[in-house]
């Protein structure tokens, strides 16, 4: 698995809320389709609310989420 970090915004009531999240995936798409799960049931949001600006692959010493960290390998 790689270690990736997800970057953009969602549509809160008042306002544009960003986010940067970590996450392990096999790939950018698996990553992509894993944070619209994951942040669409946090914030009971629908998938058209979640805008995705960046995915961008991360070196494993440059991840600082603990899960992130044991599901790489690290």
């Amino acid at each position: 698995m790689k270690a990736f970090r997800v970057t953009g915004t969602y549509a809160d009531p008042r306002k544009t809320q960003p986010f940067s999240v970590e996450m392990a995936a096999e790939d950018e798409a698996a990553v992509r389709e894993k944070a619209l799960s994951t942040i669409g049931s946090k914030h009971k949001l629908k998938r058209w609310q979640i805008n995705i600006t960046d995915v961008a692959e991360i070196p494993a010493d440059q991840v600082t989420n603990h899960v992130v960290k044991y599901q790489i390998g690290e």
